[in-house]
């Protein structure tokens, strides 16, 4: 059974770092999987973080993310993390992975939620002024 956990959520200061972490248990990339973090704020729409997929060669980010934060993975590809630097109260959120096997999760639909088959429970982040 394909699982996937995040951890890593915390109450940080504005300017200060996270380091979230996904564990994809069970997870098979293939020849199309990818792995995307996102967050929600209540009242408001899930949005996509940074993406890291089979289906082309860098990770993409969304456009607020602004090179503070990086997606990665270790040797194993079983676990994804999102380094977030100089974190900002708008930052404040439940972060969210995904995971999909699906060619169609391009660098226009990478945050389309509906592509993706499998997501986590989600982890807090609260930044303080």
């Amino acid at each position: 059974q394909v699982q996937l956990v995040e951890s890593g959520g915390n109450l940080v200061q504005t300017g200060g770092s996270l380091i979230l972490s996904c564990e994809t248990s069970g997870f098979a990339w293939g020849g199309d999987g990818t792995i995307t973090w996102f967050r929600q704020v209540p009242g408001r729409d899930r949005e996509g973080i940074a993406c890291i997929s089979r289906n082309f060669r860098d990770p993409i980010y969304g456009d607020f993310v602004k090179g503070r934060f990086a997606i990665t993975t270790d040797v194993a590809k079983t676990t994804v993390y999102l380094t977030m630097r100089n974190l900002e109260v708008d930052d404040t959120a439940v972060y969210y992975c995904a995971a999909a096997t699906t060619p169609r999760i391009r660098m226009g639909t990478w945050n389309w939620l509906y592509l993706y088959e499998l997501w986590g429970q989600g982890t807090q982040v609260t930044v303080s002024s």
